[in-house]
């Protein structure tokens, strides 16, 4: 069975609330690095919402897997400098609540170094058609800061039976 392989970038800075609140990594469509040949972030959802505008929609953040299996995911954010103590980020099986419910996992946290913040994280896990995932972050500044990069990969290896 083919592997389905979804591969998202963002080059541009995206700005994050510092409202102790998880946000949704927002990744434009096509072009550049970013790949997509089974359709798994597309500005056509499958559940018939349109995206206009991927920096302003949080459903630019949505991977919805083409076929269930073992999905294996990575993440990178890389934070600008800030006065921030920590940085947080999670991947969410149905962040926004469109049809399973949101269910966190590898969730980590990270004290903040000198200069920016750069991380990169795995995790694996069950996927299915019908339930999105996204990659989402947070950070304990006292006002907004800026991801100045992010990637967010999903390889679906799917599972017989």
């Amino acid at each position: 069975m083919a592997v389905h392989v979804c591969s998202l970038i963002l080059n541009e800075p995206q700005s994050v609330p510092g409202d102790g609140e998880y946000h949704i990594v927002r990744f434009p469509f096509g072009g550049g690095e970013s790949y997509d040949a089974h359709g798994m972030h597309q500005a056509a959802q499958p559940d018939g919402h349109r995206i206009a505008d991927w920096r302003a929609d949080d459903r630019a953040g949505l991977i919805w897997p083409a076929v269930g299996g073992w999905g294996s995911l990575t993440a990178m954010a890389y934070w600008a400098d800030g006065s921030y103590t920590e940085v947080r980020d999670r991947f969410v099986r149905d962040p926004l609540g469109l049809s399973t419910g949101y269910d966190s996992t590898a969730t980590e946290d990270r004290a903040a170094s000198p200069g920016g913040q750069y991380a990169h994280k795995s995790h694996e896990m069950f996927v299915r058609p019908g339930t999105p995932i996204g990659f989402l972050v947070r950070h304990n500044a006292a006002g907004a800061l800026d991801l100045t990069h992010a990637q967010f990969k999903l390889a679906i290896h799917p599972v017989a039976g």
